[in-house]
């Protein structure tokens, strides 16, 4: 592989700029730990715009508004916006509820869980251990026929309406009408100002669109072609340039106890990130490469993003969310059906090879 190609200097922009921003978001305002986390930033969202009434989790995240905007910038100016669509809608849609469960019940999504790990979270360790069980699991499905349909070229209809969507919440955030709900205490009362987190979503959400990078597609391809992967480079570029910014920020407090934003029901983490990894592969990526792909005109990943906003509601709803006390009955029975869903759907949607 040549890294000097321009393709693969992209991944590794993209790597270096979201575990360097991820680690300054921190020092800008963000939670500890959670300087860049699509789950926390739906939830947030979601409550900010009135799906579930937990006081702590109500702020609309400019930088998930970001990533979607910045991804169709991207590939409006490069010509790669496609209206796509049509596979398997339903079981994308639950999909992205249960991405949210798995996610939750961790405390993170793969990325924060890896900008936990880089500042010395040693609680991370089981749920990496389930993300890349989960990305392998997914790839055996794969292997073994299981295809939810591939996507068809629609009308441009089809895949403008998510990039409008996050366009009205762009206008919330600048002109915010009187049902937007703002936390004044808890994790979403920290937030780094509102411009700096919007120009840092649109950044990595044009890096992310012209690169392609994903967290489980870069342990997907790591597990399938080794070193010679470009995606695993972007990845051990995001990780390098993480830990290297928590060490000169001094964020960098390695433990097993009282880490900030975690829990030590360590069964439940490794099964919640083995939920949002064996999801991802099937659905062509993480929550994050959801947000990304929808705002290149991806009307399947739109449907996932839609499943995400309706789960970041139900799991502060439903106390299914995992807090630093621990994972309740709730959440681990969510976690079992979400598991029972992937895998019935494994089997429905497994075709016969040859």
């Amino acid at each position: 592989m040549n890294l000097f190609d321009r393709q693969n200097l992209l991944v590794i922009a993209a790597g270096l700029s979201l575990g360097t921003l991820g680690v300054l978001l921190v020092l800008w305002g963000n939670p500890q730990n959670s300087g860049i986390c699509v789950s926390c930033f739906l939830e947030n969202s979601a409550g900010a715009l009135g799906l579930h009434d937990n006081p702590r989790m109500q702020y609309l995240r400019p930088e998930l508004i970001g990533f979607v905007l910045g991804a169709a910038a991207a590939a409006l100016l490069g010509r790669e916006f496609k209206s796509r669509g049509g596979s398997a809608p339903l079981p994308r849609l639950f999909s992205g509820i249960f991405l949210i469960v798995g996610c939750a019940v961790f405390i993170g999504c793969p990325i924060k869980m890896f900008l936990r790990f880089i500042a010395g979270d040693l609680t991370t360790l089981t749920g990496i251990i389930g993300l890349v069980g989960g990305v392998w699991l997914g790839l055996k499905g794969l292997a073994a026929g299981v295809h939810f349909g591939g996507s068809k070229r629609e009308s441009a209809a089809a895949g403008i309406w998510v990039p409008l969507g996050f366009l009205l919440l762009l206008a919330f955030i600048l002109w915010p009408p009187g049902f937007l709900l703002h936390s004044t205490r808890g994790s979403a009362a920290q937030a780094a100002p509102i411009l700096v987190a919007l120009a840092v979503g649109l950044f990595l959400g044009v890096l992310a669109q012209r690169s392609r990078f994903c967290v489980t597609g870069s342990i997907r391809d790591g597990l399938l072609m080794g070193h010679r992967a470009p995606l695993l480079w972007g990845f051990l570029a995001f990780l390098t340039s993480g830990f290297l910014a928590s060490l000169a920020t001094g964020q960098f407090h390695p433990g097993f106890y009282g880490q900030p934003g975690a829990h030590l029901d360590l069964l439940w983490s490794f099964l919640g990130m083995l939920l949002v990894g064996l999801i991802s592969v099937l659905i062509g990526g993480c929550p994050f490469r959801q947000l990304i792909k929808s705002g290149e005109g991806d009307a399947d990943a739109g449907l996932v993003v839609i499943g995400m906003f309706i789960g970041a509601g139900l799991v502060q709803s439903w106390q299914i969310a995992g807090t630093t006390a621990g994972v309740s009955l709730y959440g681990k029975v969510a976690v079992m059906v979400g598991l029972i869903f992937i895998f019935g759907n494994m089997l429905l949607y497994r075709e016969r090879l040859d």
